[in-house]
């Protein structure tokens, strides 16, 4: 069965979706919405086509491990997630996920100004990889 990682946003929402023995990392995409709720929509939607089995959820913490308004964000949307897909979210320390991305995008050669546009889909990736290992 299939894992779905979420790197959660307030504008942008990073997705990667494993390979379906759920082993390796596989597709990995950025969807804007501003909605929860029709975020966690979206997602249902996905993870019924998709026919993922586990989410796995970033956890913004504070580099001291503390938790903070982030981080009360996503458990909020975790919540969301569960009632719109029936599945319990794994919540995963996402510390550094956003720095790594950035760092592989510049050594990749993109422009700064163009990571917006995929950081949080590489971030995801990071969670998917993480989480899989």
């Amino acid at each position: 069965m299939r894992v779905m990682a979420i790197d959660y946003g307030d504008v942008r929402t990073g997705l990667a979706v494993s390979d379906p023995t759920g082993f390796l990392t596989g597709e990995a995409w950025t969807v804007e919405e501003r909605d929860p709720e029709r975020l966690a929509v979206y997602i249902a939607n996905e993870v019924k086509t998709r026919e993922v089995g586990t989410l796995v959820l970033g956890l913004p913490r504070n580099m001291d491990g503390s938790e903070g308004a982030r981080a009360e964000k996503s458990r909020a949307f975790a919540e969301l997630l569960r009632e719109s897909t029936g599945l319990t979210p794994v919540m995963w320390d996402e510390r550094r996920s956003s720095v790594e991305a950035h760092a592989i995008l510049h050594a990749s050669g993109k422009k700064e100004r163009k990571h917006r546009k995929t950081v949080d889909a590489v971030a995801a990736s990071l969670l998917l990889e993480g989480y899989l290992g």
